[in-house]
């Protein structure tokens, strides 16, 4: 294919995901400042709500269902339908936006299951409940991806949304709580640049865009296992994320001015922080610090990149 045809793609590609991504953020986390709010203002039930769940859920399916209708209208309009067809990009981007879809639907069915939780649905009701709209959110995306004939349905991408809801759900019915968590975190690449339609031509725009700026990372304390301990705020955290990716399914980059990038996967092992858990008492200021707990505090750390070890903060 030529490389001009290719780049005209690409840069489609992200302005696509990137609206998408927008949208879910918006979503989010209008859906996390309102239940902040909820939790400061009333008290957790052990028994149904029936006026909570009715506000939950007609909250969540309208701002569910108006996104989609906007994401339609705004985007997918302007391409030519087709019948439902599927495509292969498992292996683009050294799977760093697959991480995003596991992200997204693991910190989706996160809070849809705690605002049920809230309304006084038992636990098992939450987490299928919580877990199967975000799980269906992203299934009607991927379906409008597959009806447009420049985009395809993607099987990875599904299985990856699956993972990251399972992924939640099944530490609640395990352990009661979620002690691997994930996690994100960005620091601002050097690549944009570069190629600064496809990765960002400002900050908000790389902070969607640019993989080389974001790492996904999967964060737990060791001192869960002591029941005494006052450090299970205290995490370590396994990260991953890359360098120098400026073409989807290319490893390798020559920019215009004869500069060569050559693409490399990173992993870190650091520390992390979870905010709800640190000794605060006030119940408000730990419901104000839960959302974060989906965040990558920036900590000391040791990243691995081309056989190389680097010590940072991260």
């Amino acid at each position: 294919m030529n490389s001009s045809i290719k780049l005209f793609i690409w840069t489609k590609f992200f302005n696509l995901f990137s609206f998408k991504i927008n949208f879910l953020l918006f979503i989010f986390y209008i859906f996390y400042s309102v239940f902040s709010l909820c939790q400061n203002r009333f008290a957790p039930t052990d028994t149904i709500n029936r006026s909570r769940v009715f506000w939950v859920s007609s909250s969540i399916s309208s701002l569910s269902i108006g996104s989609l209708f906007a994401l339609q209208k705004v985007w997918y309009s302007d391409y030519p339908s087709s019948a439902l067809h599927s495509f292969d990009d498992s292996k683009n981007w050294m799977a760093m936006d697959k991480m995003g879809h596991a992200y997204t639907c693991y910190s989706l069915s996160k809070l849809n299951y705690s605002l049920y939780r809230w309304s006084g649905l038992n636990q098992k009701k939450s987490l299928l409940i919580g877990g199967g709209i975000a799980w269906s959110y992203q299934f009607i995306i991927e379906l409008m991806d597959g009806k447009s004939s420049n985009w395809g349905f993607s099987w990875t991408d599904l299985s990856f949304n699956t993972l990251g809801t399972l992924w939640f759900t099944s530490q609640e019915l395990i352990f009661h709580k979620q002690i691997f968590q994930l996690k994100f975190s960005y620091y601002p690449s050097t690549y944009a640049q570069y190629r600064p339609n496809v990765l960002g031509k400002t900050w908000n725009e790389s902070l969607l865009k640019d993989y080389n700026g974001q790492m996904y990372c999967l964060s737990f304390s060791p001192f869960e296992l002591i029941k005494s301990s006052k450090l299970k705020f205290l995490q370590l955290s396994l990260g991953y994320s890359v360098d120098a990716k400026l073409v989807g399914d290319q490893n390798v980059f020559i920019h215009e001015s004869g500069k060569t990038f050559y693409a490399k996967k990173e992993f870190l092992l650091g520390l992390d922080i979870q905010l709800s858990k640190l000794p605060i008492k006030k119940k408000w200021l730990k419901t104000l610090l839960s959302p974060f707990d989906l965040i990558k505090i920036p900590l000391p750390g040791l990243l691995w990149r081309n056989n190389v070890c680097y010590l940072g903060v991260y």
